[in-house]
């Protein structure tokens, strides 16, 4: 890794990270995804809120993929030289904004515009997130400092994602929106006192993009992670009316079983994370491969809510662990070039949830979510095969 990539950390003692501050990232990348994903698990209550069909509720989940696809290659272009202690600050209020008018929104077209905010907060801290870490953890530690960014992603599918579908019972799916944004906005103030100074890296902009996607293996792997990411939003976005399908399960079970999709992501994390860099072809084929035949699972098993369990565990274990195999990708692909990787990343991400929300939705609408479910199976198929193909290239020497 160059002295470009990662900024210099501040002084702490030896063998000790910074745990309060990374706690501090975990959460807020903990809130940021909650939002994103709330919409999955309030998706009927917030249809029938709004009175849009569950289709056109889920493009929630479209805009905000659209936007973070915006912007994750121009962040570092729009703020060149602003702090990205900074940066964190403003998009933690920005993030939180979005949610308090996404809970007032009284209609589809507002609650849509509501969420241009946190699509460009989510992008914009995944983009420079490898910056932050490398500056609080330690250029020598930043596979340990970003587990924590990592399991905030995972602890909202435990957690945040369930209880929102709690509140939306209890209470109403506003109210869960409201003070998603509402906790999101207080984590600006931790963020600003306990964030170092960290200075904007020089910029991966267009043409070092360029440049990386021409090397060897890597426009293969790039749109491998796409069709995987693809195959499995096509299906997770629309997860609760797959879950309903059967008719046998109530609020109550569909809460547990989101929860024991995210449970299966924080185990998936520690143990595939602990495992990845000595397997790494291993899971770069297994990975999608698992989570195909989860969806198939899924959609044969309706009257067993143990065996949907065992299902969505499986797909949450594994695909919580994608993040850390592409990243792996990224690291031995383009060592030189980790920012610009990174932005790859969350492009391929972005786009996946882009095209998934927007491509199931009319699927969900039209033929019903048994079509989404078949269609994610072939595209992680098709993703397995890409990006195999790219983890078996040789990887040239970086001079």
């Amino acid at each position: 890794m160059s002295s470009t990539d990662c900024p210099s950390a501040p002084v702490t003692a030896a063998g000790r990270l910074p745990y309060l501050t990374l706690g501090t990232l975990m959460f807020l990348s903990f809130a940021l995804v909650t939002a994103e994903f709330l919409p999955n698990g309030v998706l009927t209550e917030m249809a029938r809120g709004l009175g849009v069909s569950p289709g056109q509720a889920g493009q929630t989940v479209t805009v905000t993929a659209f936007v973070g696809l915006l912007v994750a290659p121009t962040i570092g272009l729009l703020f060149p030289r602003l702090d990205r202690r900074t940066l964190l600050v403003g998009l933690a209020v920005a993030a939180g904004t979005s949610g308090v008018l996404a809970a007032l929104a009284p209609n589809l077209v507002l609650l849509l515009l509501a969420r241009v905010l946190l699509g460009a907060a989510i992008s914009a801290f995944w983009a420079m997130s490898i910056t932050v870490v490398a500056r609080v953890a330690g250029a020598d530690r930043v596979g340990r400092g970003t587990m924590f960014t990592s399991a905030g992603v995972s602890l909202a599918t435990v957690a945040g994602v369930p209880v929102g579908v709690v509140l939306s019972e209890w209470i109403d799916w506003r109210a869960a929106f409201g003070l998603v944004g509402a906790l999101t906005i207080v984590l600006a103030i931790p963020l600003r006192m306990l964030v170092p100074s960290v200075p904007a890296a020089p910029t991966a902009g267009p043409g070092v993009l360029a440049e990386v996607l021409r090397r060897p293996g890597v426009l293969s792997g790039v749109v491998g992670n796409v069709f995987v990411v693809l195959g499995h939003f096509v299906a997770y976005t629309y997860v609760r009316p797959a879950l309903e399908r059967g008719g046998d399960l109530d609020a109550g079970q569909i809460v547990v079983l989101l929860a024991v999709f995210g449970a299966g992501g924080l185990v998936g994390n520690v143990v595939v994370g602990a495992v990845a860099d000595r397997r790494f072809r291993t899971f770069a084929v297994g990975a999608p491969v698992t989570i195909a035949a989860a969806l198939v699972a899924v959609l044969t098993v309706t009257g067993s809510s143990v065996a949907l369990g065992v299902s969505v565990a499986v797909w949450g274990f594994v695909f919580a662990s994608w993040l850390i195999i592409v990243n792996v990708w990224v690291g031995r692909r383009m060592p030189d070039r980790l920012e610009a990787g990174g932005s790859l990343v969350v492009l391929g991400f972005q786009t996946g949830i882009v095209l998934a929300a927007g491509v199931g939705g009319l699927l969900l609408d039209s033929v019903g979510v048994t079509a989404n479910y078949l269609l994610g199976v072939v595209l992680l198929l098709v993703g397995a095969a890409l990006f195999s193909a790219s983890a078996r290239k040789p990887v040239p020497a970086v001079g």
